[in-house]
C-alpha cells in the first residue's frame, strides 16, 4: 500500500457516493454519470494539476467509482459507462487535457470495473464506444479516431479480465456503431 492509496480512494468513494445519490435521487443514470464524472475530474485536476500518469489514475478512480455506485443502487452500468467517457471528455476538455489516451484509459477501466460489478461487458463495451464518440463531437476529438481508442482500451480492459470477456467485447466494438466505423488497433500487449 502506498501513502497515495487513502486519497486515490477518496476520489472513487466520493464518486460512488455522488452516483448513488443522484441516481437514487433522479433515477437518471447517464446525465449523473457525466456530471458527476467531469465535475470531479475538472475539480481535481484544477487542484492538483495532474497530468500523465496522475491524469490516467485519477480518470481511472472516478470511473471506477461511477460504475460501483451505479451498480450499488442497481442502475444501468452501461448507461453509466457512456456517460462516464462523456463526463471525461467534457472534463479534460475544461481544464485543456483531454487526448484520445484519455478515451482508451477510460474504456479499459470501465470495462475491468464492469466485470468486477458482474455487469455485462458486451453492452458496457458498446456503450463506451458510443459514449466516446459522443463525447469526441462535443468536445471537437476526431470522432474516428476516439471511437477506435475507446474500442481498443475495452478490449485490453476486457484480456484483464479473461480470454471469454476479450471475444464478448471485441464482438460487441466491432463494426458500425453510432454511425461511425470502429477500427480495432492491434496487437493488444
Amino acid at each position: 500500500m502506498s501513502k497515495m492509496d487513502p486519497g486515490r480512494k477518496g476520489i472513487m468513494e466520493s464518486v460512488k457516493d455522488q452516483m448513488v445519490g443522484s441516481i437514487k435521487g433522479t433515477g437518471e443514470v447517464l446525465n449523473a454519470a457525466v456530471d458527476t464524472v467531469s465535475g470531479t475530474l475538472v475539480t481535481t485536476i484544477k487542484g492538483t494539476g495532474a497530468v500523465g500518469t496522475a491524469l490516467t489514475s485519477t480518470v481511472s478512480d472516478v470511473l471506477r467509482g461511477a460504475i460501483m455506485g451505479t451498480a450499488q443502487v442497481g442502475g444501468d452500468v452501461g448507461a453509466a459507462a457512456k456517460g462516464g467517457v462523456v463526463g471525461v471528455l467534457k472534463g479534460t476538455k475544461e481544464v485543456g487535457a483531454e487526448t484520445i489516451d484519455t478515451v482508451s484509459v477510460s474504456a479499459r477501466t470501465l470495462v475491468k470495473s464492469a466485470a468486477e460489478v458482474g455487469g455485462d461487458l458486451g453492452t458496457v463495451a458498446r456503450n463506451t464506444v458510443e459514449g466516446a464518440i459522443s463525447g469526441a463531437k462535443q468536445v471537437g476529438l476526431n470522432v474516428e479516431e476516439a471511437a477506435s481508442a475507446a474500442a481498443t482500451g475495452a478490449i485490453k480492459g476486457a484480456g484483464e479480465v479473461s480470454q471469454e470477456a476479450v471475444q464478448q467485447v471485441r464482438n460487441a466494438v466491432t463494426g458500425v456503431i453510432a454511425g461511425v466505423k470502429v477500427v480495432v488497433k492491434e496487437p493488444f500487449k
